[in-house]
């Protein structure tokens, strides 16, 4: 991330997501990009995976529906032998019909919650997977650098970039279940296994959240999305929720009963499980390890840029010679924030 918004290829991502190509197997890659829209800044932009072309056609009035369509257009891709039956990739650039929705209080940013939720739900052979403004999300099956050069990666430039190669262990590897996840801004890559996933779905549900991909590192999305925008909790305490201390850790706090508060109230969301997360939005980035560090983080900062990785190799890879570099402790979280 580039905190003064100065934007850069999407080659730099692509070259530290390949120095670890072994952290990944081949049948998940991603990326997101942020800043790579200047022409439609204004605008939503929602990528959409289809599997078929009955799914477009069956999905794209639902669209036309709640929203003034700007211009719509395939992602831009090259055939490559490594990314094989591709679904389509299609992208829009939508302003909210703001007439359409379901009561006069309801937010912008709710209503465009409501049609992931949806298409994603009730469009058989649909994905929305990303629904932000000025950002999007980039994904498949492959090793990172292959769904990279798959989406001609490198001609894009952004202010952020997250990237995720993927190792799953008990989902398939499918073009909707590689990382980057996201809703709205938010784009989150993740690497462990979240034990509390019935427990943080249910309680999603209460907010209106439908986990439809039965996967973890959504509702490690969604949960940022409702801690941090909907409940306007700053990162640092939205760290203290999601990898929230150990109860004698508490009982030995100067600010014990905040803590004890933010446990009785927020206990459904605590993650429990090894995990490193990266979440990202248009004005920030955030790493964060769970409360016992089980899964590596290392972050560094160069000049006006900071940087989060599984491996600082990656980070070297980038940025030889970084100001500062320094491992997280377990569920302290690293920010940094558009200036």
């Amino acid at each position: 991330m580039n905190r003064e918004g100065k934007t850069f290829s999407g080659e730099v991502i692509i070259r530290a997501m390949a120095s670890m190509h072994e952290r990944s197997n081949g049948l998940g890659g991603g990326f997101a990009g942020y800043g790579i829209y200047p022409d439609h800044m204004d605008d939503y932009a929602f990528h959409v995976l289809y599997e078929t072309p009955e799914a477009r056609k069956q999905s794209e009035p639902s669209l036309e529906e709640n929203y003034h369509l700007v211009k719509e257009e395939p992602i831009p891709t090259r055939q490559i032998d490594a990314v094989q039956n591709p679904p389509l990739v299609w992208r829009y650039f939508l302003r909210p019909r703001m007439e359409r929705r379901i009561s006069s209080v309801e937010a912008e940013e709710d209503f465009i919650v409501r049609t992931v939720m949806e298409i994603n739900q009730k469009k058989t052979g649909a994905f929305i997977a990303s629904s932000g403004k000025n950002m999007g999300i980039f994904k498949g099956v492959g090793y990172p650098e292959e769904i990279a050069e798959f989406f001609r990666l490198e001609e894009y430039r952004g202010y952020l970039w997250t990237g995720h190669g993927r190792f799953p262990t008990n989902t398939p590897g499918w073009w909707g279940g590689a990382h980057p996840f996201g809703l709205l801004d938010w784009s989150v890559v993740h690497n462990g296994e979240i034990s509390s996933y019935g427990t943080n779905r249910r309680y999603l549900k209460n907010f209106g959240y439908d986990c439809a991909f039965y996967t973890d590192t959504e509702v490690i999305t969604y949960l940022f999305d409702l801690l941090h925008r909907k409940h306007q909790l700053d990162f640092p305490v939205v760290a203290k929720i999601l990898a929230a201390p150990l109860w004698d850790e508490i009982e030995r706090m100067e600010e014990k009963d905040f803590h004890q508060f933010l446990r009785a109230v927020y206990g459904s969301a605590l993650l429990n499980g090894p995990f490193a997360v990266i979440a990202a939005h248009n004005r920030a980035m955030v790493g964060l390890n769970d409360r016992i560090k089980l899964r590596p983080l290392v972050a560094a900062e160069w000049q006006e840029n900071l940087y989060i990785a599984s491996e600082e190799s990656a980070i070297r890879e980038v940025c030889p010679d970084p100001d500062r570099v320094w491992a997280p402790e377990a569920g302290e979280p690293v920010v940094g924030y558009l200036r």
